[in-house]
């Protein structure tokens, strides 16, 4: 079963036809009925997502093409959703890198790329719309190979494989003289380019959590890539905290996926991602193990947040006639609401009962969540953005991706490439070439 297992995800740069792309791979793999009514953009699961045309939270599908499962993940593209990416990539084993054939790469599509070179997938590339007027295939194919090797790609990530494509049209090519007519040369290119999921089946279970969401009826789920081993509902497993300590609880549902649906099944085993329920205060990044031998996998980082905001009780003249839930004690039961299944989240009190300082990762991060709090019928006011000033040797720094520092004569004038929040020294940084 594992050799029959694929994962992957999708990164591309906002409005390269990502999620369109994502639509005609499941109209082609027959996971909607004849009369079904099949939405566009399916993917897109919330109205904010539709509305912008972008995707904000990280979701699983799954296709099956013959004998084959492909696990997909459908991940952000903007650097403010960078806690999904950095989760969901650690799931998979390549990425689709879908690239507009008239745009190029752009800026976003550098930001998630990074990462995934850094971890060492390797992936495959996606030159999407060739059949907008225009369109410029073979000169974005250098485009995107000039910014593999900008990003440091080593020998075996530069040999990427190449597929051109139109979502909208729903074909793909391997050759821009092919004829096309379905999605089945990218099912192919997929099935023989990203490698069966590796791990033991006969070792001890070890189930990385990368996801967390919330049910009314069954209470806190947890999504993960099982690493070792396998796992059934009902089955005895422990929960290894970020601390080290180790909670052991039951299995109480084990929900796998089938095209977009979650469906409950009885066994999962080593690549598979899948939902488990059974542990109410499960986290991102912890592990849930064998019972017997509970060993950790490591944890999963999360980039830190870049500015906050006050969320403050309105009492302006007008208060109370936009919403309904105007309270201190309403806005502060939604931030904890919030706080599960969004962590790069930061909450905090402050010295005034009716403000509390919201942090994220940008300003996009927290307008999703404000949208999203006055549409749920919340009335609030907030303050202007503030850059979260970082100490790194005694000094403030804002937190930027390039600093320019003070280096030795025979480097004088290199960028120094840094990421603040997880480098606490100035002298650790190592100067690129």
């Amino acid at each position: 079963m594992q050799e029959k297992i694929r994962n992957i995800a999708i990164i591309a740069h906002v409005d390269h036809g990502k999620t369109t792309l994502v639509d005609a791979m499941l109209k082609q793999s027959g996971v909607f009925r004849n009369n079904e009514v099949i939405t566009e953009r399916v993917m897109d699961s919330n109205d904010l997502e539709k509305e912008r045309g972008i995707t904000i939270l990280a979701k699983n599908l799954s296709i099956r093409h013959g004998e084959h499962k492909i696990n997909i993940v459908d991940t952000p593209g903007h650097a403010d959703f960078g806690g999904e990416v950095e989760r969901v990539l650690k799931m998979v084993d390549s990425v689709l890198l879908l690239v507009d054939a008239l745009d190029g790469p752009m800026p976003q599509t550098r930001f998630v790329l990074k990462k995934s070179l850094d971890l060492g997938l390797r992936p495959i590339v996606v030159i999407n719309k060739i059949d907008r007027p225009g369109a410029r295939p073979e000169e974005v194919v250098d485009m995107v190979f000039d910014l593999f090797c900008e990003l440091q790609a080593n020998d075996e990530q530069l040999d990427f494989a190449i597929a051109y494509t139109s979502a909208k049209l729903g074909y793909a090519k391997l050759e821009l003289a092919d004829a096309a007519d379905s999605m089945e040369p990218l099912f192919q290119m997929i099935i023989s380019n990203v490698r069966p999921p590796e791990g033991e089946q006969s070792a001890p279970l070890q189930l990385l959590v990368t996801n967390i969401d919330y049910n009314d009826y069954i209470g806190r789920i947890a999504t993960g890539k099982i690493f070792n081993g396998k796992i059934s509902a009902g089955e005895t497993v422990a929960l290894v905290k970020r601390n080290g300590e180790i909670k052991r609880g039951r299995i109480s549902k084990l929900l796998g996926y089938e095209g977009l649906q979650q469906i409950e099944i009885s066994e999962a085993v080593t690549g598979d991602i899948v939902t488990v329920a059974g542990f109410d205060e499960v986290g991102i990044g912890e592990t849930i193990a064998d019972a017997e031998t509970p060993i950790p996998l490591p944890y999963v980082s999360i980039d830190e947040p870049t500015i906050s905001m006050n969320f403050i009780v309105n009492n302006a003249p007008f208060a109370g006639r936009e919403g309904k839930l105007v309270t201190s004690r309403n806005i502060r039961e939604r931030l904890d609401r919030e706080l599960r299944t969004n962590v790069s989240l930061r909450i905090e009190d402050t010295d005034n009962p009716d403000t509390f300082l919201v942090s994220g990762r940008g300003e996009l991060h927290l307008s999703i969540l404000i949208e999203n709090m006055r549409r749920e019928g919340f009335e609030m006011a907030v303050s202007k953005p503030e850059v979260i000033l970082r100490h790194i040797d005694g000094q403030k720094q804002e937190p930027i991706e390039y600093l320019v520092v003070d280096v030795p004569a025979e480097h004088q004038g290199t960028i120094i490439e840094t990421r603040p929040s997880c480098v606490k020294s100035l002298q650790t940084f190592a100067a690129s070439p």
